[in-house]
């Protein structure tokens, strides 16, 4: 459910509401609004009946939340969040850009790429020190290295680092380094990691698994929400489909649905959507058509030389131009790129 305070009610009276709330064994979480403050209660309603929540002082009333996400859902903020991480932000008129290799690979590769895509626009920077691969003997990434060569890019730009952390048990040491914690598309539903990463208050970046629903991507979500970490973005990765033309099927139908139900910012990854570098352009102009909060694209000194996804990364200059073109899309549809 959702109690609403009245405009102007006092603190004394919010502490009240939310001291009821764990009185009856229920979890509240107050969310601070531009028009009104909410407290959305989660847990077995069943156990606030007859609480008589909309006789309390301050209270204006009580909503249930119709849709199984309860904290990420629009019927408890109407205002789309704004996940902030240095000079990365997510959610508001502009539209954050995260450029980066797949993997760090060299102080040499990810402080040149760093400086590159900073020059070309971007606000934040991606490169995996922790890798899940598909076989065991692919790269695995640097690890502790390649967070301590990631620190060292962002000390050189004062780019926002977005790294992922692929284990519960990691979360304390790439949270030491990173400015976001992605959640990576095969640790969707990994909620031991999605709780872990909600006990920070470290920025998430949660990427939609390749045969997940949109509802259960929110459901993952929540599990982060619900531990209390409220600076969270969906990324809309490309899902596993009969097609084989690209590496994954990129709906990007699922932005504006994402939209209309929660607040909850959404960035789009066109690289894993297509697998493709010379569909990247394309699908990151669409995708900034489409509403999308943010970008995150894949970017190396020398695609074809690549640890790893080689054949989706962009060279420097490409991602230049593709800079250019996706700018100019978002000032078409009044926003701005960075």
């Amino acid at each position: 459910m959702i109690i609403v305070m009245q405009a102007g009610a006092a603190p004394q009276d919010l502490d009240r509401v939310v001291s009821r709330v764990e009185q009856l064994r229920l979890r509240p979480h107050v969310i601070v609004g531009t028009e009104r403050t909410v407290v959305a209660v989660v847990g077995d309603e069943r156990d606030a009946t007859g609480a008589g929540f909309e006789t309390l002082p301050g209270v204006a009333s009580v909503l249930p939340i119709l849709a199984p996400y309860k904290v990420a859902s629009r019927e408890v903020q109407a205002e789309t969040t704004r996940v902030k991480a240095g000079p990365l932000e997510v959610g508001g008129s502009r539209i954050g850009v995260i450029a980066g290799p797949c993997s760090v690979e060299s102080a040499e590769q990810i402080v040149g790429t760093a400086r590159a895509v900073k020059a070309a626009g971007a606000t934040g920077l991606r490169g995996g020190a922790f890798k899940p691969r598909t076989s065991p003997y692919s790269f695995q990434g640097m690890k502790e290295k390649g967070l301590e060569l990631l620190a060292e890019a962002r000390e050189a730009t004062g780019l926002a680092v977005v790294t992922e952390v692929v284990a519960p048990e990691d979360v304390p040491l790439v949270a030491r380094y990173a400015d976001v914690l992605q959640v990576g598309a095969r640790n969707m539903q990994n909620y031991r990691l999605l709780e872990a990463v909600g006990r920070t208050q470290t920025p998430v970046l949660l990427k939609r698994g390749p045969a997940a629903t949109v509802e259960e991507l929110l459901l993952a979500a929540e599990y982060i929400l619900d531990a209390g970490n409220l600076q969270v973005m969906l990324c809309e990765r490309g899902i596993r489909t009969f097609e084989t033309h690209t590496r994954f099927t990129l709906p990007l139908a699922t932005v504006p649905w994402l939209h209309a139900r929660t607040h909850l910012p959404v960035v789009v990854d066109p690289s894993h959507g297509t697998g493709h570098a010379n569909l990247v352009e394309s699908m990151a102009a669409a995708s900034v058509a489409a509403g999308a909060d943010g970008l995150i694209i894949e970017v190396h000194p020398d695609p074809k030389c690549a640890s790893s996804d080689g054949a989706q990364t962009l060279d420097f200059a490409a991602f230049g131009r593709m800079m250019d073109v996706c700018r100019r899309v978002a000032e078409a549809v009044g926003r701005s790129l960075g």
